[in-house]
């Protein structure tokens, strides 16, 4: 089992990956977290970002930000791309589909 990371991310890669991957403002007055920021740049990123995000924060917090993902934070093949190269990587296991939205009619 590899251990996660705790600290939080450098204020200048978060502020760089939320200048180069959000472009729509945040909703309210809170800041968007760091795992959010994340899977934003995870979901969009080209592969050189994919190998610096891999060197500067580590598999195992990748890895983390998945398994912490909300629905619609990875598309399914950002998910299945991540997926495997993480599990690989690490030997974690991965749910195999992204978190995703549901509604019962039951609860309304």
């Amino acid at each position: 089992m590899t251990s996660a990371r705790t600290a939080p991310l450098p204020d200048e890669l978060r502020a760089e990956l939320e200048r180069k991957y959000f472009w729509w403002e945040p909703v309210g007055t809170a800041p968007r977290s760091d795992r959010r920021i994340l899977a934003q740049a995870m979901n969009l990123a080209p592969f050189a970002e994919v190998r610096r995000l891999e060197t500067v924060l580590g598999s195992a917090y990748l890895v983390e930000v998945m398994r912490h993902a909300e629905p619609g934070w990875f598309s399914d093949r950002s998910w299945e791309f991540w997926r495997g190269r993480l599990s690989h990587a690490t030997g974690e296991t991965i749910a195999p589909t992204p978190p995703r939205r549901s509604f019962h009619a039951h609860t309304l």
